[in-house]
C-alpha cells in the first residue's frame, strides 16, 4: 500500500501552476472571472466503476474520457473551455494507476487549455465527478430549444462504435481484434468536439451531445424546441466507423448497425439543427474544426419523431435511449 497520504496525492498528481484562477488547487474555492460581455457555462459528469466503465480499462484513457465527456457538454452549448475541478475517489491510493490517469487527464486538459482548479478526494469505491467551466458570448449560447420546422438535422464525426465494444464486453457479440480495438478507443477514448461546438454558434438553432443514444438524445431537442422530426436511420447507421472496410459487412449486419448508431449511447458527438440555407456554412465549421459533419434528417412541425431508412420506407422497430435507472 502507498504510503501517500490525501493531501500528497493531490500535490504529487493533480496540482499544477494556476493561469485562470488566482489561486489554483488547495484552497477552499477557486475563483474564476469570465471575461466581460461572457457567460458562465458549467456542467458535471459523474464516472461510476461498473456502471460507466470497466475495472479493466487503462487508466490514461480513462482520465481523458473523464474529462472529454464533460468538454462535450461545453461544445454543445459552442463554450470555450476554461477550468475544472475533479471529485476523485478511490478504494486505494495505487501510484502508478494514478500518474497514468492524471497523465491522460491533462493531455486532454491542455489539449484545450482548460486547467483543474480545485475538487476533492476520499476513499471508497472508484468514482471521478468532473465539474467543467466554459465561456460563451452572453446570448450565443448553443440550446437545444432552437430548432424550428424546415431545419436540417446534422450530426458530427461517428455513431455506434462505442455500443459495438460494449456489445463484445457483454459477450453478445465477436469481432475480430482489429475491428474491435477500433470499436474500443471510441468507446474508451472519444473526442469531444470543441472546436465545431464555437464554430457553430452562428449557425445551429440547436444543439446537444450525444451521450444516451441518438434517438433519446434527439428527443431532448424535439421536446425543448415543441417540434417533430424524421430521421434517416442509414444515414446514421453509415456513421459507424468501423463499419467503413467493406471486408466487415458480414460482421455488422444493417440491423445491428442501425441498432447501434440510434440507441448505442457513449459516442459524445453533437447532434445539431440548422436551416438548409446554411448547410454550406455548415461544412464549413467541420472544415475549420476538422470534423466530418453529415445530414442524418430533418426537423418538421408535426411532433413525434419518424425513423425512416434510405428510401424513406417508415422504419418499425422500436429504439431506446440509455437511462442509469431503467437500462441494463
Amino acid at each position: 500500500m502507498s504510503s501517500l497520504g490525501e493531501f500528497d496525492l493531490i500535490a504529487r498528481y493533480f496540482k499544477r501552476p494556476a493561469k485562470r484562477s488566482p489561486l489554483g488547487v488547495g484552497d477552499d474555492c477557486a475563483l474564476l472571472a469570465p471575461a466581460a460581455g461572457m457567460q458562465l457555462a458549467v456542467s458535471c459528469d459523474m464516472l461510476v466503476e461498473g456502471r460507466h466503465f470497466l475495472s479493466t480499462v487503462d487508466p490514461a484513457r480513462l482520465g481523458h474520457k473523464a474529462l472529454a465527456v464533460n468538454l462535450s457538454d461545453l461544445a454543445a452549448c459552442g463554450a470555450k473551455p476554461l477550468a475544472f475541478t475533479l471529485a476523485l475517489s478511490l478504494p486505494v491510493v495505487d501510484e502508478a494507476w494514478l500518474e497514468a490517469l492524471s497523465r491522460g487527464m491533462f493531455a486532454l486538459a491542455e489539449a484545450h487549455d482548460c486547467e483543474l482548479v480545485g475538487g476533492d478526494t476520499t476513499r471508497g469505491p472508484l468514482n471521478l465527478c468532473i465539474t467543467v467551466f466554459g465561456e460563451v458570448p452572453s446570448g450565443a449560447a448553443l440550446l437545444r430549444s432552437g430548432a424550428q420546422p424546415g431545419d436540417e438535422l446534422w450530426v458530427s464525426g461517428t455513431l455506434g462504435d462505442a455500443r459495438l465494444a460494449l456489445e463484445v464486453f457483454r459477450g453478445t457479440l465477436a469481432l475480430p481484434a482489429k475491428l474491435f480495438e477500433q470499436a474500443r478507443l471510441r468507446m474508451e477514448q472519444p473526442t469531444p468536439r470543441v472546436a465545431l461546438g464555437q464554430a457553430l454558434r452562428d449557425i445551429a438553432t440547436s444543439a446537444i451531445d450525444l451521450s444516451d443514444g441518438l434517438v433519446g438524445d434527439l428527443g431532448h431537442i424535439l421536446a425543448a424546441s415543441g417540434v417533430g422530426a424524421t430521421l434517416d436511420a442509414d444515414a446514421a447507421a453509415a456513421l459507424i466507423a468501423a463499419g467503413a472496410d467493406p471486408a466487415n459487412a458480414a460482421v455488422l449486419s444493417p440491423e445491428l448497425r442501425r441498432a447501434c448508431a440510434l440507441a448505442g449511447g457513449d459516442d459524445y458527438e453533437l447532434l445539431f439543427s440548422a436551416p438548409p440555407a446554411a448547410s454550406a456554412a455548415v461544412f464549413e465549421a467541420g472544415r475549420r474544426s476538422s470534423t466530418p459533419v453529415a445530414r442524418i434528417g430533418r426537423i418538421e412541425a408535426a411532433p413525434g419523431l419518424r425513423i425512416v431508412d434510405a428510401h424513406g420506407t417508415a422504419i418499425v422497430q422500436r429504439f431506446t435511449a440509455f437511462d442509469h435507472f431503467r437500462s441494463p
